[in-house]
């Protein structure tokens, strides 16, 4: 006969086979949603424009961010307070770094009902460049995300716009 603790050992371990088997199965069915979601920003002003003391440039932007990240949401989705975070960075190339970024907005998105938005909004962070080189710099906007799941790995992706310029002269 089997002893209580050897019946038990054996039951727990089963679950606990079981649980792992479940977890698996929800990390790997978010790669067959196939997400689409769609992002819009709109620079409307460059409201300043000006060089700091100790040289760097910094720039303020107003913006209009406008998203459709519905899709990104599905039943592995974590549900309390942190789901999808999202964030704008502008992102531009200098004589010392083939790439440099720089957040400008960032906001948690809770539910599903509020993925899909629309903000006026001045970049949150400061647009900061360490030296001289934003003077008619091209640089694009680019929307983050990063999915929390409740199980398995977090998903990250963006959307890139490309297609802006800052003055020639500070203001």
């Amino acid at each position: 006969m089997h002893s209580f603790g050897y019946r038990l050992n054996a039951l727990l371990t089963f679950s606990v086979t079981i649980l792992a088997i479940i977890c698996a199965f929800a990390s790997y069915s978010d790669n067959l949603n196939l997400p689409s979601p769609s992002a819009q920003i709109q620079v409307l002003n460059v409201n300043w424009f000006q060089k700091q003391p100790n040289g760097d440039d910094v720039v303020s932007l107003t913006m209009n961010i406008s998203a459709n990240l519905e899709s990104m949401f599905t039943w592995n989705t974590k549900q309390d307070y942190l789901k999808v975070f999202v964030f704008v960075a502008a992102e531009y190339e200098t004589p010392l770094n083939a790439l440099n970024q720089v957040s400008l907005w960032d906001g948690i998105i809770p539910s599903k009902e509020q993925a899909k938005f629309w903000i006026h909004t001045t970049n949150k962070y400061y647009f900061t460049d360490q030296g001289s080189n934003l003077r008619g710099k091209e640089f694009n906007l680019t929307l983050h995300w990063h999915v929390m799941p409740k199980t398995g790995k977090m998903f990250a992706d963006k959307i890139v716009m490309s297609g802006y310029r800052l003055p020639e002269e500070y203001r």
